[in-house]
C-alpha cells in the first residue's frame, strides 16, 4: 500500500481522518458512492471540503493511487468529485487509480478552487499524518 507522504492525516482540530496507518490484512475496504444530503452536519461538510482541498493541493488534475487514503472519507466524494482513472476499476484495491473530476469539484467546493489555492480549514495548518508512521 502506497503511503502518500505529506498528505494531511486528518482535518485539523477534529477526529476526521484522511489517511490510514496500515493496510487491512483482509484487503482494502471497498469504495462506494455515498449520498450527501443537504441536512448533513456542518462538521461533515467541512471535512469533505478539507479533504477535497488536500486532494487538490497534493494531486491536482493528475491521476493518483488510492494508497493509504481513507476509504470512508473517499466514499463521500467517490462517483462525483473523485472518479476512477482506469477501466476496469477495482474498488477494493489499494493500487486503484483515481482522479479529481475538476468540473464537478469546482461546483461542489468552489472555495477550494477560488483564489490562491492555499485553502486550510479555519486557517489552521494541516495535520500531516507522517508523524503517525512509527
Amino acid at each position: 500500500m502506497l503511503k502518500h507522504r505529506g498528505f494531511p492525516g486528518r482535518l485539523p482540530g477534529t477526529d476526521f481522518q484522511f489517511v490510514i496507518r496500515r493496510g487491512n490484512k483482509d484487503g482494502a475496504s471497498p469504495l462506494i458512492e455515498r449520498k450527501r444530503f443537504a441536512d448533513r452536519r456542518y462538521a461533515d461538510r467541512r471535512a469533505d471540503q478539507g479533504f477535497m482541498a488536500a486532494l487538490w493541493e497534493h494531486f491536482g488534475e493528475e491521476p493518483f493511487e488510492r494508497g493509504n487514503l481513507d476509504a470512508g472519507r473517499l466514499s463521500w466524494l467517490f462517483g462525483r468529485e473523485v472518479v476512477p482513472a482506469e477501466q476496469p476499476f477495482d474498488a477494493k484495491s489499494y493500487e486503484a487509480l483515481l482522479r479529481i473530476n475538476v468540473s464537478v469539484a469546482q461546483v461542489s467546493f468552489p472555495e477550494v478552487f477560488a483564489g490562491d489555492g492555499e485553502f486550510a480549514p479555519d486557517g489552521d495548518a494541516w495535520d500531516d499524518g507522517d508523524e503517525d508512521d512509527r
